[in-house]
């Protein structure tokens, strides 16, 4: 199978930066050289062209601070060679990422290396390796996620090595798998240890891989799961750019309605978190149309994190939001049964949610009984998301704090083993 054509690495860089044209990047890096003090700097859109063809040419000094600067990441890892060459001791040391939480482990950038003039490994290599990404996503909904991150992270790093030394149908599978894996350590990163900026690089980093195997199916999830990144904190114009970027990618691939579906949601959640509640609702009502109606696609077995009782749970996050109460409550109970022994991780944030539903009306003794049955599922699966719906409960709970039911929630929320987990992540 043959490669992916042009700078695949800069064309990655750009669409997560949020620039969905060359020409965007050459009027951003023009106006970037005049923030940066560079004067007489003008790139335009034939220069960036030639930059993301396939033999990009090694830009001048001027053009190289900019780049840099604008995309955060050095020039190999946008996909240029130095004119020096790659093993000359003049070269600059590649940088280095923490990818594994407390430093247990360190992964380079990540450069997708070029291809090896000789092919060191067996044809099975590459669904070997991937049988490995498959059980980790697997293990993702049971394995706490501290101890499952540096596995994921050290298998990242052999798949880069892998990639050096594999060529045609094996490099494809391997790329893939490596940047199936790259999303899982970003998820991780996002949802389970709170660490959005250093996930915004990894994702990065597996939407690079994703455009060595040329999957746009795979790229179009990693750019949606990069738009959660800005929409959590209210930034909707850069959410809503991501989001454009990955329905885009998703129309250059047979999409299944599940997946079309979930593209909605991550779009709700983004504009929930923007307060823009009444759009959520309706992008939720349209993918709720979307799984009514089917089509002829079958999922990719990695779309293993969206389902109807998750859109029902989506649903209900935002009505809580919009003040729906007795709205919320049905579609959070509805999802609450839906849901498989598979996706019990969810649990906690249903649970929080309904929490949040019974204290904005009135009932605090309820409200506390379902952060209690929060924290059970916390104990056997920890999810960061799911302890934040839980603080954000315990806030609401303000007026009630005198109450018994909340101060015996307080003694479950800060007795030794809760308190260590929270404040260790």
């Amino acid at each position: 199978m043959s490669r992916p054509s042009g700078n695949v690495r800069l064309k990655a860089a750009r669409v997560a930066a949020g620039f969905n044209s060359q020409q965007g990047l050459a009027d951003a890096l023009t106006r970037h050289a005049k923030d940066m003090g560079i004067r007489g700097l003008s790139i335009g859109v034939r220069q960036v062209r030639r930059w993301e063809s396939d033999s990009p040419p090694w830009p001048q000094p001027d053009c190289q601070r900019v780049l840099v600067h604008l995309l955060g990441q050095d020039m190999e890892a946008l996909g240029f060679t130095p004119p020096w060459g790659t093993d000359d001791s003049r070269q600059p040391s590649h940088s280095r990422r923490a990818l594994v939480a407390g430093g247990a482990a360190s992964l380079g950038l990540a450069v997708l290396p070029g291809r090896s003039s000789a092919a060191s490994h067996p044809v099975t290599a590459g669904t070997d390796f991937h049988a490995v990404t498959r059980s980790h996503r697997r293990l993702y909904w049971s394995v706490t996620p501290t101890q499952l991150h540096p596995a994921v992270a050290a298998h990242a790093a052999l798949g880069c090595s892998l990639l050096r030394e594999t060529r045609d149908s094996t490099r494809h599978t391997v790329a893939a798998a490596l940047a199936e894996t790259y999303l899982l350590a970003g998820r991780i990163e996002f949802f389970d240890i709170r660490e959005p900026s250093r996930a915004n690089d990894t994702l990065l980093l597996a939407l690079q891989a994703a455009g060595e195997a040329d999957d746009p199916m795979l790229g179009s999830a990693i750019i949606a799961h990069m738009a959660f990144i800005p929409g959590w904190v209210a930034d909707r114009e850069a959410a809503l750019e991501r989001m454009t970027a990955a329905r885009t990618y998703a129309r250059r691939a047979p999409a299944s309605a599940e997946f079309l579906a979930w593209l909605d949601a991550v779009e709700a959640e983004c504009e929930t978190r923007c307060g823009n509640a009444r759009t959520a609702l309706n992008l939720i009502g349209h993918a709720e149309d979307v799984l009514a109606a089917g089509n002829d696609q079958s999922s990719p077995e990695w779309l293993d994190w969206f389902s109807p009782a998750r859109l029902a749970a989506f649903k209900g996050n935002t009505q809580v939001i919009a003040g729906h109460l007795p709205q919320a409550r049905e579609s959070l109970l509805h999802a609450l049964t839906s849901m498989t022994p598979a996706e019990d991780k969810q649990r906690s944030v249903i649970y929080g949610d309904l929490a949040a539903v019974e204290v904005a009306s009135g009932n605090p003794e309820q409200a506390c009984r379902y952060a209690g049955q929060a924290l059970d599922q916390l104990a056997v699966t920890w999810y960061a998301t799911g302890m934040d719906r839980v603080r954000e409960v315990r806030r609401a709970l303000a007026p009630y704090q005198h109450e018994r039911c909340v101060r015996d929630l307080d003694d479950r929320l800060y007795d030794w083993s809760t308190t260590v987990n929270a404040l260790s992540r």
